[in-house]
């Protein structure tokens, strides 16, 4: 029996580490008059500097969105567990134990898959690229 929630912990751990701080999202430009003068290639390779230029600075596109969820999934999950084993008085304080630590697996990767699910860049990250593209004449109008 202890050995399903170690695997479970092992692919918590594997899916936190694939997800934590993978952002798909991209800005997206509206065809202002400085997009039209310099085309869309050259602005999205304006585009791209200021993304280099942001990472450059020691910001990452990622939230950890997925890394926060599974931590609060594991907390409420792992506390409910084994508060309602002992409420309800199934077995002992190792059974509460064992409860809480099965709802903690089971929590952390239900929140990690809703974290990221919900991934989004981090908003220093795009108010440093929106500026930065902004300072090229470029008009971010969202993420996408």
């Amino acid at each position: 029996m202890k050995r399903a929630p170690t695997s479970a912990l092992g692919l918590t751990a594997l899916l936190l580490a694939g997800c934590a701080s993978v952002s798909h999202e991209h800005p997206v430009l509206y065809p202002n008059a400085a997009y039209k003068a310099m085309g869309e290639a050259a602005a999205r390779q304006h585009l791209d500097q200021c993304v280099t230029l942001a990472r450059q600075s020691g910001l990452q596109a990622g939230t950890n969105a997925a890394a926060s969820g599974a931590m609060r999934g594991a907390a409420v999950a792992g506390v409910t567990g084994a508060v309602g084993s002992l409420v309800f008085g199934r077995g002992s304080l190792d059974d509460a134990v064992k409860r809480g630590t099965q709802g903690a697996v089971v929590g952390a990767a239900g929140g990690a898959t809703a974290g990221a699910m919900n991934e989004r860049p981090n908003s220093t990250y795009r108010q440093f690229v929106q500026r930065c593209a902004a300072e090229k004449g470029l008009d971010v109008i969202g993420w996408n």
